[in-house]
């Protein structure tokens, strides 16, 4: 972390860097590129899944992003305002947010087919509107789903968790950053217990959803945000960690383990699946965050290996469903082999990855440090 000016305008400490966290989340990253590739050949069933749990990764991110906050800001809110803080976070997340929309309008029209006839259907003014909206993170409605597939963001979906994660944002400043610990954990209880029963009781035996503004939808996006990004918090405040050495090789095993574990129940039994998200939400992503947190190396490969990982982790996910899309739309068009899938899957992954690096090394850390020249001086 570089460092902050305060509203005296001195130069704030820099603190210790969580690396295997950073880490983490890349590995996260690359799972749900994964996921996503799968998703694309699974029939439209969501129990013909190969990562089964892919889509937890987000509410992984939300977790980490609840702690790495927390870490960063609790301790600096007498020398920083809400407005100084809300024009670090845009730093922060918005370029890519910019980018990813405008790779998803440049790609949009080779999804063009049968098969999804809204995209011919769009006129180039319609899409530049969409493309715009996109930009600023507003959620589109229905009227606006170019797509067809009801997402708030038709161009880039995986930007819905972005807009939940500046909800989380505005919830910490606005209030949750003055709560006791005691007030906090009666309110992670609570949202424990709001996400617990979604997943358990729920329609679909799951944590699938969160992307459209419809009442289901947005019961889904709250119901996977505030647990894991309030217990984030508390996590970080509590000081709970699991201290040992060479974390993110094991760490990031048994996230990988986590989110490819077979899908439980079956059709039949829907709560056997939803327990099974519950419970990794609940207490094992946390253990994972205790652990990865709890690193004591200073520097070594692994951590090296962490820190490209946690570098390229928010390009990565922001840029790559536009892939995603014309990926999923060859699949279905030309009724693909597995081998082939595979292939042009692997192809994609690749592709994927050089677009996020790319995008990382000329466009949003150039970016970044000019606006903050340009904001924060």
């Amino acid at each position: 972390m570089g460092k902050m000016l305060s509203q005296t305008g001195v130069a704030l400490p820099a603190k210790h860097h969580y690396i295997v966290l950073d880490g983490l989340r890349g590995v996260a990253s690359l799972m749900v590129v994964f996921f996503h590739l799968c998703e694309a050949n699974n029939g439209g069933s969501r129990f013909k899944q190969v990562i089964n749990h892919g889509y937890l990764a987000v509410d992984f991110f939300f977790l980490l992003s609840g702690f790495v906050i927390a870490y960063a800001y609790d301790d600096r809110w007498q020398t920083m305002s809400q407005g100084q803080f809300y024009k670090r976070r845009l730093i922060r997340l918005h370029p890519m947010v910019i980018l990813g929309s405008l790779i998803g309008a440049a790609l949009f029209y080779f999804g063009k087919g049968p098969d999804f006839p809204p995209i011919a259907q769009t006129s180039i003014p319609r899409l530049l509107l969409v493309m715009l909206i996109g930009c600023t993170l507003v959620p589109v409605t229905k009227a606006l789903d170019i797509r067809g597939w009801g997402e708030m963001h038709p161009l880039n979906g995986p930007a819905w968790s972005l807009f939940f994660e500046y909800v989380g944002n505005i919830l910490y400043a606005s209030g949750v950053r003055k709560l006791s610990h005691r007030a906090l954990g009666v309110l992670v209880f609570l949202a424990a217990l709001f996400m617990a029963h979604y997943a358990i009781f729920g329609a679909q035996g799951d944590l699938i959803g969160g992307w459209s503004i419809t009442p289901t939808q947005l019961h889904i996006g709250f119901a996977r945000l505030l647990f894991p990004f309030f217990a984030g918090i508390l996590l970080m405040r509590l000081g709970r960690r699991i201290h040992m050495r060479g974390t993110f090789l094991p760490c990031s095993l048994l996230l990988m383990m986590v989110l490819s574990f077979p899908r439980l129940g079956g059709p039949t039994h829907l709560w056997e699946n939803g327990l099974y998200e519950a419970l990794c939400v609940l207490l094992l992503f946390p253990l994972i965050v205790a652990m990865g947190a709890g690193e004591s190396l200073a520097e070594g490969r692994s951590l090296r290996v962490a820190r490209f990982f946690g570098d390229l982790s928010y390009p990565l996910y922001i840029t790559h469903y536009p892939l995603v899309y014309l990926y999923t739309t060859w699949v279905v068009q030309s009724h693909a082999s597995r081998t082939s899938a595979v292939l042009v899957g692997a192809a994609t992954s690749v592709a994927a990855i050089t677009i996020a690096y790319a995008s990382l090394k000329l466009y949003d850390e150039p970016v970044r440090r000019w606006l903050s020249r340009k904001l924060l001086a």
